[in-house]
């Protein structure tokens, strides 16, 4: 029998299949089923380590090519050469063959060796060329230092009156003892320079160590170099400063050397003799020269290779990628060495089964191979994962169900509802036609500019338009409860004439209070009646309204899911999920929150004004039902009602024991039947593979001689599922109390968790109507030119803030309560989220992630 047509209300239906391929074309059919993306394997080597599996040096390749790839990514990044992006949504890669692979396997070794050959070329001549740079530096500084030493005295002298240091003593007599002339050379004097550059932010700790090392003995003098220097191996530019240290003694000389070059100083040779210097300067410049030419040809070549290896890198990545995955996915499958077949087990959607089949077939026609690929259905009791097809309107919904857990196979999917209670419960919290309106505009766009926005690579951003049609759903609702509330920006919309009208009295002024009286055959035919809006008590009816609304709306919503357990079990067929668990809380939730929904309406239905009688309160009737059963506080709501709230707090009552011991007792009674006639337990079942030969050698030689005829057959796993405990008693029992402890209180925390929906409503619409009133309110009350100027700059900030908090923060504090409403009260009736997710083999969103990844990154 065909399988049933696919829809969002259970998984998809699954089958595991078991695939038989020819090793010599494993690589071609694993391929074609990523590109198809409907299949799972499992891991039949899970003994096995990753260094032991057969395709672990293949992996190891496609590693190593995977890392020059990123290399040149890098070198690209860093020379500021764009990579040409791939839209596969666009552009297609055609499987490469395995000859291709090697070819670009030897091609990126080569381009490896020759980018990274050009690039420590380049960066040595990068090296040279800040050395030289310095040098230069160090030499102009220095002749400046050489030329104050030699002839400015009186300087020296002016800077030793108050020093004791004897260096700078010797320093002016040795000069003076030359008859003025200043000519006398450092080396007569045996006094010694050390010169070169150092980072300026170490200039004050080299002063002190110098200080303290040589106790003064020394005369520093130092520049800064008013350009920054370009780091060559960190590419970073820093500051440096020029330095000249003059002492006495070679000792003392190589003892600066030493301090220095710990310190990240570059030392560099300059000659006291200033024609000497000059020559100096002269060949520094020149070398300068060349060397510029030689990094601007250098820097060309290296340009070209990574802009032409650009080109076709993203490619590139995208084909090594996939590669690695089909080998990744060949080490899971097992190895038949005696026929040189491949044997794979996997899921896979039943559905998909005849894709799946005509794929392996082209790929063997492709091939030329005699011996066909063959795909057989095995029946087995293991649990197959849960696989939900989605589209690009409902994948959003989808992946609010699966952040909490995924649904187990063929339970109902509270994704499918969750399309129009999700939005809804929003909208009842974020009710404005004008702030829905502008959700929906801002959807819409994102909807029809939807292939240019997805390139967009901004997180904040991204999430947004990952929901946009979540967006859309909830703009569209909050537009209609909008209408409900008759909220339009805090105003109201008189679409129809009002049910009431006003009693004014024949001296009536504008500081005089009023009533109104409503008509005698005319009620407004939808939403709230405009007239409400600007009376005293407009915020008292709102709130009434609104907080036993919320009670409706959660009695609604928590009696639809609990439903969706009876039919969990029905389709499950475990009657005693039905009688047990279903009826009994049914019975117990409807027997309390039913009635007080009922009580509800049927307060709003009864003019109590026209019976002159004071309304009874609903709160004290549900506390008093329970404290003080047959007792009725104030007037009475119906006839008969202190006899029919003692039934039901005895329905709810009576249910709690049921809930209790029915379905652990009757799992008892029913695993000590299945003992008595000699069945197995639920975990006495041995495993018995497909793959497995032991004890049954010969079965397996069958299976393997019909599958190399192409025969397709089918095999049953009489174990092999999960792993099942012993039944416990104690353990079923315990978990029961605790389901029913939780379901009970539940009842009552969950109801009221839905007044959340009244708190945040009422809240946002105080907060749009203090928005007007503190903005375009105020400029709309000034008249004249000071008026159109206090309306323009106030719409700006009406329209600025109305974005910023009553659309954007207060939207997605109503997103987080409605969520909040979904996964605890709703869910919880009969959704564990303990289910297998289902992830293909698929090479699209194996892309995907690691974009996604690359984005966060």
């Amino acid at each position: 029998m065909a399988p049933a047509q696919d829809t969002m209300f259970r998984s998809a239906d699954m089958s595991m299949v078991q695939l038989y391929i020819a090793n010599e074309i494993g690589r071609e059919i694993v391929n074609a089923l990523g590109e198809l993306g409907q299949i799972q394997f499992r891991d039949l080597n899970s003994e096995t380590t990753a260094f032991q599996r057969t395709f672990t040096q293949e992996i190891r390749r496609l590693d190593n090519v995977e890392r020059q790839l990123r290399y040149f990514h890098t070198q690209m990044d860093k020379a500021g050469i764009p990579l040409r992006k791939l839209d596969l949504d666009i552009e297609t890669l055609a499987a490469p063959s395995a000859s291709e692979i090697d070819e670009l396997s030897d091609r990126s070794q080569s381009l490896e060796r020759r980018v990274a050959s050009l690039n420590d070329s380049y960066e040595t001549l990068k090296k040279r060329e800040v050395e030289l740079t310095e040098w230069r530096w160090v030499l102009r500084e220095a002749g400046g230092f050489f030329d104050r030493a030699h002839g400015n005295v009186e300087e020296i002298r002016a800077s030793t009156d108050d020093d004791d240091a004897p260096l700078l003593q010797d320093i002016e007599q040795n000069m003076q003892g030359q008859n003025g002339d200043g000519d006398r050379s450092f080396s007569v004097m045996n006094i010694g320079f050390v010169a070169g550059v150092i980072p300026r932010d170490r200039v004050a700790a080299f002063e002190r160590i110098l200080w303290r090392s040589l106790r003064g003995n020394l005369y520093m003098n130092q520049s800064e170099i008013p350009e920054p220097l370009v780091d060559p191996t960190t590419n970073e530019e820093v500051n440096k400063n020029v330095f000249v240290i003059f002492a006495h003694g070679k000792e003392i000389i190589a003892k600066i050397r030493r301090i220095s070059e710990s310190l990240g100083a570059d030392l560099y040779a300059v000659d006291e003799n200033s024609d000497l210097r000059r020559d100096q300067i002269f060949t520094v410049n020149n070398r300068l020269t060349d060397l510029g030419d030689v990094l601007r040809n250098t820097r060309q070549t290296l340009d070209a290779e990574l802009t032409q290896i650009a080109r076709s890198l993203a490619a590139w990545m995208v084909i090594i990628k996939k590669e690695k995955a089909v080998y990744q996915t060949l080490n899971l499958l097992s190895y038949d060495h005696a026929r040189k077949t491949l044997i794979a087990e996997a899921w896979c959607p039943s559905n998909s089964l005849p894709l799946i089949k005509s794929t392996l077939h082209d790929v063997n026609n492709r091939a030329g191979l005699s011996v066909p690929s063959i795909i057989n259905e095995i029946r087995t009791n293991k649990t197959p994962p849960t696989y939900q097809k989605t589209n690009r309107f409902t994948e959003g919904f989808q992946t609010i169900i699966n952040a909490y857990g995924t649904c187990k196979y063929q339970e109902v999917n509270p994704g499918l509802p969750t399309i129009v209670t999700f939005p809804f419960l929003f909208a009842v919290m974020f009710g404005d036609l004008g702030h829905g309106f502008l959700m929906v505009v801002a959807a819409a766009a994102m909807i029809h500019w939807e292939q240019k926005l997805k390139k967009v690579r901004d997180e904040l951003f991204g999430m947004a338009f990952y929901g946009r049609y979540i967006m859309l759903m909830m703009g569209i609702f909050s537009m209609y409860t909008g209408l409900v509330y008759n909220d339009v920006f805090s105003k109201s919309l008189s679409i129809f004439p009002s049910a009431w009208e006003w009693d004014l009295p024949e001296n009536w002024h504008p500081n005089m209070t009023v009533t109104a009286s409503l008509k005698d055959n005319y009620r407004y035919p939808f939403g709230i009646d405009w007239m409400w809006h600007g009376t005293e008590n407009a915020l008292l009816f709102s709130n009434s309204y609104k907080m036993k609304l919320s009670i409706l709306m959660g009695w609604a919503h928590m009696t639809y899911s609990l439903c969706l357990s009876y039919i969990n079990g029905r389709h499950f067929k475990t009657p005693i999920d039905i009688w047990g668990v279903f009826v009994p809380g049914m019975i117990f939730f409807q027997s309390i929150f039913g009635y007080l929904v009922f009580s509800i309406i049927l307060k709003w239905s009864i003019d109590w004004y026209a019976i002159e009688v004071s309304p009874p309160g609903l709160l004290n009737m549900l506390i008093y039902m329970f404290l003080s059963p047959g007792t009725i506080d104030g007037e009475a709501l119906y006839r008969g009602q202190a006899t029919v709230q003692v039934i039901l707090v005895l329905l709810a009552v009576i249910q709690v024991p049921i809930l209790l011991f029915l379905k652990p007792f009757y799992l008892r009674w029913e695993h000590n039947k299945a003992h008595a006639q000699g069945y197995r337990g639920i975990g006495e079942t041995s495993r018995v593979s497909a793959l497995d030969g032991d004890g049954d050698e010969d079965t397996l030689g069958d299976r393997s001689s019909i599958a190399s005829e192409g025969v397709a057959i089918i095999t049953q796993d009489l174990g092999g599922g999960e792993e099942h405990e012993e039944f416990e008693f104690s353990e079923v029992m315990i978990h029961q109390v605790i389901h029913t402890i939780e379901f009970c209180l539940n009842c009552v925390s969950h109801t009221a968790s839905y007044l959340r929906l009244w708190a945040l409503s009422l809240a946002h619409q105080q907060l749009s109507v203090v928005l007007w009133n503190m903005t375009l309110g105020n400029g709309l009350a000034k008249t004249g030119a000071l008026g159109v100027a206090m309306i323009v700059i106030t719409f700006y900030m009406w329209f600025f803030l109305t974005i910023a908090v009553l659309v954007v923060m207060e939207g997605t504090s109503a997103m987080l309560h409605s969520l909040r409403l979904h996964w605890v009260e709703a869910m919880s009736k009969h959704f564990m989220g303990d289910g297998i997710p289902f992830e293909p083999f698929s090479f699209k969103q194996m892309l995907e992630d690691d974009d996604q990844a690359a984005d966060l990154q």
